[in-house]
């Protein structure tokens, strides 16, 4: 019976496969976005003031970077708790892929999301004669509550990999 069970935990692994096919429609879903804004941007270059263009461009780079967590969470996530990514030697094969063990990927996505929440906080900064100064203190107070567990998660991973 034992032996059953454990099979079956073990199969049920593959439950998570559908949901990192999600992430990549997802993905498409982000890169459809992406190439939206940019057609948006198109017609309005030459109207638009320096700033302007400046909070568009860090909204393409903040689209970028989350499409970048997403390729790191699916395809890390994929191999560490569903099935080795086989890729034969002639394919062009990512560096880290096979490397990032659950532990560094949750420092990677960890620096990922306060590397976005920089974005934004520069965006908002960008834009700060528009926002009320109190929603301006609770942006900076979440963005360093990132901060604070991003650093909070790597330190508690290196302690424990010593203990």
């Amino acid at each position: 019976m034992e032996a059953i069970i454990e099979k079956f935990f073990y199969a049920s692994r593959w439950l998570l496969a559908p949901i990192y096919l999600g992430l990549s429609l997802a993905l498409l879903a982000l890169g459809v976005k992406f190439f939206q804004e940019l057609l948006h941007l198109g017609p309005q270059i030459f109207e638009m003031t320096e700033s302007e263009l400046v909070l568009v461009v860090l909204g393409l780079i903040d689209i970028s970077l989350v499409g970048g967590l997403i390729v790191m969470v699916m395809f890390s996530g994929y191999e560490n708790f569903v099935s080795r990514i086989d890729l034969h030697d002639d394919t062009d094969k990512l560096g880290w892929l096979g490397k990032l063990d659950a532990g560094s990927l949750k420092a990677k996505v960890a620096a990922s999301i306060v590397a976005i929440s920089s974005i934004h906080l520069l965006r908002i900064f960008l834009n700060a004669e528009q926002i009320a100064d109190n929603k301006l203190m609770w942006y900076v107070i979440i963005h360093l509550t990132f901060v604070l567990s991003a650093i909070g998660m790597v330190v508690l991973d290196r302690w424990t990999e010593k203990h």
